[in-house]
């Protein structure tokens, strides 16, 4: 010190001068060597998160981080969804926002936001320093395999993003590896309608239900299938909570032979977007038989049986024979008989009037005599059947009528019943002869078998079972016990019993051609023959 107090003050001076340019340049370089070691300090990777710049003292610059970068969920079942917690702390000194998330996940899951805890109540809501926020996840395991989920967070803070990572495995059984789960779950996974052997529309439902935790629009259902596999739906699928479900109708009406398959496609707002159910079924009518004479019993409908299949004469007759059948109504419900006919009126059968009759209604278990006299026109066998139209099921019932006769009923010689009324008129007391006729038999029926042979303008020859005979016009004649008034036209020989008029018509070519027309009804058929045949006629009453 002494030595320097006594240097000459120019020398001291210029000493001082270059001490104090070697600090300034030392002190330039330690900032330079700070600013470098800071800058390789601040220096990060691109792949790095943006809130892990920590200091010196272990603090973060960063603001929004999470409390565990990984999360691991474990194993999640296939079709099944996992909900996910990930915590978030505000490690900077100041009140945060937070904003969107982004979720990543791979194609072997479905995940979204179930609940955001850091947003708060509202987007102006801040987050304070120090305070832990929790996001939910919902992770639906959609194949088998590894999986992994980034998600992404926006904040106020100053590095602005954040991120986190959930990762886990699919668990699947060893038949389902290759199945993919839909948000929507359908039950059965594949409709089968198996095999069919009738036409009749075969009914079945699938259940869709949502197995998310959050509620999805049906936006559209709908069949893919060939134009003519006959499958429709009906459904009223709008919206599912989550848990909710509804079912699909799907309604086969078998039209092709074979085999038939097409998918159900139900389109949602899910994250998935779509499920569908195979449809499968093959359609084996049976071999058509043929149809029994009693049909099976229908709810709802009557059903009209015979006691008999068949009405047999068997063979040998010779003589007027009758048989009665009972028609029952084996239905639930009443039946109405509508018509009861002959297939042929030139056989010499007919029908009683008596017992079962047009009109007649039948309660359940109900039943009514049907009588069918034969008396035979003609030697050999009779092939005919009696028709009863109903309103109950199959509509119609036919009975064939079998039989073969050996010999000729005629009736022409039968005795004529006859009644006398005492009428009282001014001049006195007058007497009366009526003529009392079966009502059971229908007179148009006793001339069946009778053909006119030869005809003039007063006499015809009329050929029939008893034989031939001649008839004159204006005269009385009993034909098959019924007493007829004769009268000779143009066109054939007209027969008058009552209000009943019967027509034989006289063709050269012996082809017949009759109408029967009575009091109140009306019927007509046509016959042609290369043989000898009858032809009746009916008029309407002049």
């Amino acid at each position: 010190m002494m030595t320097l107090l006594n240097i000459a003050p120019s020398s001291a001076q210029t000493l001082i001068s270059r001490g104090l340019r070697a600090c300034l340049i030392g002190a330039v370089g330690a900032g330079l060597l700070w600013t470098g070691f800071a800058s390789q300090a601040a220096a990060q990777s691109a792949f790095d998160d943006p809130g892990r710049n920590v200091t010196s003292k272990g603090g973060v610059i960063g603001d929004l981080t999470p409390v565990q970068p990984n999360v691991d969920t474990g194993q999640i079942s296939l079709g099944s969804t996992a909900q996910v917690v990930v915590l978030f702390r505000n490690d900077s000194g100041r009140p945060l926002q937070t904003g969107a998330i982004n979720l990543y996940p791979s194609s072997s899951v479905s995940a979204s936001v179930a609940i955001n805890e850091c947003q708060g109540s509202s987007p102006e809501d801040m987050l304070p320093p120090g305070a832990v926020c929790a996001i939910g996840l919902s992770v639906k395991g959609l194949q088998a395999g590894r999986f992994r989920v980034e998600m992404l967070m926006r904040h106020s803070g100053t590095t602005r993003l954040v991120t986190a990572t959930v990762v886990g495995d699919v668990q699947a059984n060893d038949d389902d590896t290759d199945v993919f789960r839909s948000d929507i779950e359908a039950i059965p996974t594949e409709l089968d309608f198996e095999d069919v052997d009738t036409s009749q529309p075969v009914v079945k439902p699938v259940v869709f239900r949502n197995i998310t935790s959050e509620a999805i629009d049906v936006e559209a259902i709908y069949v893919e299938a060939a134009d003519q596999s006959g499958i429709s739906f009906r459904t009223d699928c709008a919206k599912l909570g989550p848990g909710q479900a509804c079912i699909v109708s799907l309604i086969w009406s078998p039209i092709l032979r074979g085999q038939v398959s097409g998918v159900l496609v139900v389109e949602h707002s899910g994250p998935t977007s779509v499920a569908s159910v195979p449809i499968l079924g093959e359609f084996d009518p049976e071999d058509l038989e043929q149809a029994k004479p009693f049909p099976e019993a229908i709810p709802g409908k009557g059903l009209l049986v015979s006691s008999q299949e068949e009405i047999n004469f068997e063979t040998g007759v010779s003589t007027s024979s009758a048989m009665t059948v009972s028609l029952v109504n084996a239905g639930d419900v009443a039946l109405t008989l509508n018509e009861i006919r002959l297939s042929n009126t030139d056989t010499g059968l007919s029908i009683s009037k008596n017992g079962c009759a047009t009109g007649m209604m039948l309660e359940p278990v109900q039943a009514c005599p049907l009588t069918v006299v034969w008396n035979p026109v003609r030697e050999g066998a009779i092939l005919d059947d009696i028709q009863i139209a109903h309103d109950g099921a199959r509509g119609i019932l036919v009975l064939p009528v079998r039989g073969t006769a050996s010999g000729i009923v005629s009736k022409d010689n039968q005795a004529v019943r006859l009644s006398e009324t005492v009428v009282t008129s001014s001049s006195g007391e007058s007497r009366q002869e009526i003529i009392v006729r079966d009502n059971d038999i229908d007179p148009a029926t006793v001339l069946d078998g009778f053909a006119v042979t030869s005809h003039s303008p007063k006499r015809a020859i009329i050929t029939g079972p008893g034989g031939s005979r001649i008839v004159f016009n204006g005269e009385e004649v009993v034909i098959g016990g019924f007493l007829w008034n004769v009268n000779i036209r143009s066109s054939g020989v007209e027969f008058q019993s009552g209000d009943e008029k019967v027509l034989l018509l006289f063709d050269r070519a012996l082809s017949s051609n009759s109408v029967n027309v009575g009091s109140g009804r009306s019927s007509s058929s046509t016959t042609s023959s290369s043989t000898s045949a009858p032809s009746t006629s009916t008029t309407p009453t002049q």
